[in-house]
């Protein structure tokens, strides 16, 4: 295992963190559950959330259950964020490097696959979505949104990202409490200026949809929103000091997640429901099209503030997606991790923007497909979390002959079982352009539910179904191996959960 090279306090003067996936260092755990309000709420106060009562309303529902579906949705997802920011506080790495202790040291490498391929797919999309964003506000500024805009714009926003998530941790932090104040203030100002544009006679007009489109609504809030980021959420919490409250790390972490999303999404709906046009318009450029509502003066800060947001997710999965490079056995610095993460961020997104007839929709369509082996991953790591009650052997991480084995073949079983049967469960929503992934939805048929045009082939029930059951099967098939691992292992104040 290596070794921390530089201490907390040094690593703020230089600017640039180079703890990477090792063991932070005892002194260097200084962090309070409050401090993990500020990038949970920074990554998420962004205007892109108002365009998720377009995304839910599409799915044919009532402005009554949209909300339910919203608050439900985003409240529970981030919830398990917060499950699994514990492990974090317990074990002070990042996340995949803590999932060793259920999959096993070696067994690890694949959730840590899975999880590299949705960070840099995540945050690549992020990025498209702002240099999108500049190039539509440049349109109705007058300035020309065009081929020169469009590289300005993913300069700017590419060197953003890199550059931050090379300086690690220290710098995002306070970047990110400087960030909520930007973002927080204009999506204020956004709101009340756009309050005219709400019909709620024809919000509320609005027929209700089936269980089934309801589901499916819930299942995509809960996936565009916690469990997006379920697979680096104990890397900011490593940080925390090791008598930290349990508690207090779940509160925190989902109310600054949710906060957020909970507020603006419900206003989306409203928003969305009170124009077909505006509704349309969002489907296809989410930030650009809610810019076509505000007066010319206010196109400038709105344009910042949402490049800012967007790009502040984007630097959270970057950093993460780094930790995970370091934790499938690349040996090179963190800083140098990131650097390539953004560096593939960066192709992607010039590939897209520039080059791509039509990647946007087959590109979604490859993101989705990995949720829901994240699902299981998830499902796993939470009831995992959940069996133990000491701090993890901190040697034991990085030793395959340690307490937690090279593979943990239940723990890998349980996810490739509840992946399997979790994509048999969710169609390919975009059929046409991304026919290679029309193999899914294969079990909807075989067990009543109507077949890849039934009523429930829009559910996406495989996310749901293969979260519990990895959940349920963790929780059975391994207390004994979790009762077992902890045996003998002395701490000095165990944590109930």
């Amino acid at each position: 295992m290596s070794t921390t090279t530089r201490t907390a306090g040094e690593t703020k003067r230089l600017g640039v963190e180079t703890t990477g996936i090792e063991i932070i260092d005892e002194q260097d755990r200084t962090a309070r559950p409050a401090d993990l309000f500020w990038p949970w709420f920074a990554a998420n106060v962004s205007v892109f959330g108002i365009s998720y009562g377009s995304f839910i309303l599409g799915f044919g529902i009532s402005f009554g259950q949209a909300i339910i579906v919203a608050v439900v949705g985003i409240v529970l997802s981030f919830l398990a964020c917060g499950i699994i920011a514990i492990a974090g506080k317990r074990g002070s790495a990042p996340t995949m490097i803590l999932s060793r202790a259920a999959f096993g040291v070696q067994g690890q490498k694949l959730p840590g696959v899975v999880s590299w391929l949705t960070s840099i797919g995540w945050e690549t999309f992020l990025a498209i979505l702002a240099t999108l964003a500049t190039a539509t506000v440049f349109s109705e500024l007058g300035w020309g949104g065009g081929t020169t805009t469009k590289i300005g714009a993913c300069v700017v926003v590419a060197a953003l990202i890199v550059l931050a998530s090379v300086a690690g941790y220290h710098l995002i932090m306070k970047l990110q409490s400087v960030l909520t104040w930007v973002t927080g203030i204009v999506t204020v100002v956004y709101v009340a200026m756009t309050l005219k544009d709400i019909d709620l006679g024809t919000v509320t007009a609005l027929p209700s949809g089936s269980t089934q489109q309801v589901i499916g609504a819930l299942v995509m809030v809960m996936t565009g929103f916690g469990l997006g980021w379920i697979n680096i959420a104990a890397d900011w919490s490593r940080y925390q000091r090791r008598d930290a409250s349990g508690p207090a790390v779940v509160f925190w972490n989902t109310f600054g997640g949710a906060i957020a999303p909970v507020l603006l999404v419900v206003y989306g709906i409203a928003l969305a429901g009170s124009s077909k046009k505006l509704s349309d318009g969002i489907a296809a450029d989410p930030i650009g099209t809610l810019a076509t509502i505000l007066p010319t003066w206010f196109l400038v800060p709105f344009l910042v503030a949402s490049v800012l947001a967007l790009v502040s997710g984007a630097v959270l999965g970057i950093y993460s997606s780094g930790l995970t490079l370091l934790s499938l056995g690349v040996r090179i610095p963190r800083p140098s991790a990131a650097l390539i993460d953004g560096v593939i961020l960066t192709i992607g997104t010039v590939y897209v923007v520039f080059f791509a007839d039509n990647f946007l929709n087959p590109f979604q369509s490859f993101l989705i497909t990995l949720g829901v082996p994240l699902a299981a991953w998830a499902g796993v790591m939470m009831a995992d979390i959940a069996l133990r009650r000491h701090d993890y052997d901190d040697d034991a991480l990085f030793d395959s002959a340690g307490r937690y084995g090279a593979v943990d073949w239940t723990a890998i079983g349980t996810m490739v079982v509840a992946s399997l049967i979790g994509w048999g469960l969710v169609i390919n929503t975009f059929a046409e352009d991304a026919s290679w992934n029309n193999w899914q939805g294969y079990l909807l048929g075989p067990l009543g539910l109507g077949g890849k045009a039934g009523p429930w082939a829009y559910a996406n029930l495989g996310v749901l179904v293969s979260l519990a059951l990895s959940f349920v099967l963790t929780w059975l098939l391994r207390r004994g191996t979790v009762r077992r691992q902890e045996q003998s292992y002395a701490v000095s104040s165990p944590e109930q959960v």
